[in-house]
């Protein structure tokens, strides 16, 4: 006669034991996860929102937001088609520009997060000197790094903040300190009428979506009230 089974209890309560540890694990990192984004401290600018993440510079009557990755080749190819408009619009008064760092492109930087620490310097210069966010813009686009490659170094990007005129936010920039700021705006973006995602460059023109067309006449300057 075959003598019976005996149930394991030990093993039983070790392995319900750690199924319940790797699940108060999983909900404490995913709460740590949220409270780090939810503390995202907000740059100390007057000219950032810090409900909106917008950088906002000029004061005119039509507003442009721009929505950018600092690794996406689109916008490098927006801010050489269209900036010099824009900036001329901003310097005019016809429009004031709301420029939105994110980071969507973290994937292509070998691990460098390239998109979040150039979005969180932008932050830094706003911080720094207003004046010099677009200058800063202009000298990420122009030595922007290919996707797929580890992206500009952190003293790297402080030296073109430092030659944008913000030299003073070389220590904010190292610290990576409006990262966590960077992570928690970029869900905000909007995403235009029939695409599955957020994509860059997004731009908005008096709140309506902007098809570019690669021509700043009939995009933007012929849309201004």
């Amino acid at each position: 006669m075959a003598a019976a089974r005996k149930t394991n209890w030990v093993a039983i309560w070790i392995s319900a034991a750690v199924v319940v540890a790797i699940a108060v694990i999983a909900v404490l990192v995913v709460q740590m996860n949220r409270q780090a984004v939810a503390l995202a401290e907000s740059p100390a600018s007057a000219v950032v929102d810090e409900e909106t993440g917008a950088i906002t510079l000029g004061d005119g009557p039509n507003v442009l937001e721009e929505y950018l990755d600092f690794m996406c080749p689109y916008c490098h190819e927006y801010h050489e088609t269209y900036g010099e408009d824009v900036a001329e619009l901003v310097e005019e008064g016809e429009v004031t520009l709301n420029v939105h760092p994110i980071a969507i492109l973290d994937s292509q930087s070998n691990g460098t997060q390239f998109s979040t620490r150039a979005a969180g310097a932008v932050y830094c210069v706003a911080e720094a000197n207003p004046d010099a966010v677009y200058p800063f813009i202009d000298a990420l686009f122009r030595d922007q790094p290919r996707e797929g490659t580890e992206g500009l170094s952190d003293d790297q990007i402080a030296g073109l903040a430092s030659e944008a005129g913000a030299g003073d936010a070389a220590s904010c920039i190292a610290d990576g300190e409006y990262m966590d700021y960077v992570t928690k705006m970029t869900p905000e973006t909007p995403v235009a009428p029939g695409a599955s995602g957020i994509s860059t460059p997004t731009i908005l023109l008096n709140d309506e979506f902007v098809s570019l067309t690669w021509d700043p006449q009939a995009d933007i300057i012929d849309k201004l009230q």
